[in-house]
């Protein structure tokens, strides 16, 4: 009896490779938890090994949808999760000082997160039924431009920095593959750079201004605004090269190391892995967005290739702005590291994108296997 026979056609298809990869730092990911919390499945690696699983059955399900419904959706789903924004403003609940929820009953909805993979959707839509030819005129600029600031205005107002930047970096991705000119690109690059003092003065919220002060001198003030990118920072280095030991971390375990299992993870992983435990955990998100890349390549239409390109380019954002943050060479926005830090929102947005991309992938392969045949 051959393999094809004993194992569903549509289980075979599944890219088993990259959900094992999925697993494999997920599972490194819930061992960090479970040591964070001092040797205990609870409160956290429970929690995050329930959603994680939840989530991937969620994105295999994904996976089949066609593509033809993910381009006629695009732009209906775009609109829904812009419509979920304007309520949060009217109507979410507010934690710890911001208002990102929903509160649905059964359920707490971050719209801001579902907005992540929805910007890349929408945009790639756009330049999908955009004659080619006009990609390089002002009508092939500014609707994606409003596309972007609609929704990267209505979460700052809640205030989330990190996460408008996110869906600012998404949609402007698609655009620059899209094909627009490298210039506008550098030329609005520029434009930001000399509107930054007045951003920092009258958009940003006093704690955010502090943070950025923080990033450009961390020592100004140890224990109190700088507190957090200092103890992170000692963490990283105290792990040396192999690290303390499973277990044997002292940051995070004697409460020195703030959010430890959330936006400061990594730190808590360094301290007891090191770098090696670092440096293998970086490949192995490098090789989770070159598998996206890939599906890019593969794919067999303009809005495939871009939406495959922009979700890819969403998870690498995830973990470089969170890489970045832990180390000091950037602000701390609250981006938690993906499939890692506690929490279900950045597990089921990872997971949305690898579901889409799966669902390219399954497309592509199936335009493939027409053309062979």
């Amino acid at each position: 009896m051959s393999r094809q026979t004993l194992i569903p056609s549509a289980l075979a298809r599944l890219p088993w490779r990259m959900l094992l990869l999925v697993l494999l730092i997920g599972g490194f990911g819930l061992v960090v938890l479970y040591s964070a919390a001092g040797g205990s499945m609870r409160p956290w690696a429970l929690s995050q090994g329930v959603k994680l699983i939840a989530f991937m059955f969620g994105a295999v399900i994904l996976s089949h949808i066609g593509e033809a419904r993910l381009r006629q959706a695009a732009l209906p789903a775009y609109a829904m999760i812009l419509v979920s924004l304007l309520a949060v403003e009217l109507l979410g609940g507010i934690a710890g000082g911001s208002q990102r929820w929903l509160d649905l009953g059964f359920v707490r909805l971050q719209p801001s997160e579902l907005m992540k993979p929805a910007i890349v959707l929408a945009v790639a839509r756009f330049y999908d039924m955009l004659p080619s030819g006009e990609v390089r005129r002002w009508s092939a600029i500014w609707p994606a431009a409003l596309l972007i600031a609609v929704p990267a205005f209505l979460v700052m107002l809640q205030p989330d920095l990190g996460t408008a930047l996110m869906i600012t970096a998404g949609g402007l991705t698609v655009m620059f593959l899209a094909g627009l000119p490298l210039r506008l690109f550098v030329g609005g690059g520029l434009a930001l750079g000399a509107l930054a003092p007045l951003a920092y003065f009258f958009v940003l919220r006093d704690y955010q201004r502090n943070r950025v002060l923080i990033f450009l001198d961390p020592e100004s003030d140890p224990l109190g605004a700088g507190y957090h990118i200092s103890q992170s920072k000692i963490a990283i280095g105290s792990g040396g090269i192999f690290g303390k030991g499973f277990l044997q971390g002292t940051q995070s375990h004697l409460d020195y190391l703030p959010e430890g299992q959330t936006d400061f993870v990594f730190a808590t992983m360094a301290e007891e892995w090191g770098l090696m435990g670092g440096l293998l955990l970086i490949v192995a998100f490098i090789l989770l967005c070159q598998w996206g890349l890939g599906v890019s390549r593969r794919a067999n239409t303009r809005f495939a290739r871009l939406t495959a390109a922009g979700l890819s380019t969403t998870i690498f954002f995830y973990v470089m702005i969170n890489l970045m943050m832990v180390m000091g060479l950037a602000p701390v926005v609250g981006i938690p590291l993906p499939l890692v830090s506690f929490g279900g929102s950045a597990v089921m947005t990872v997971m949305l994108c690898l579901g889409l991309l799966m669902a390219i992938d399954r497309e592509a392969d199936r335009g493939g296997r027409r053309y062979r045949g």
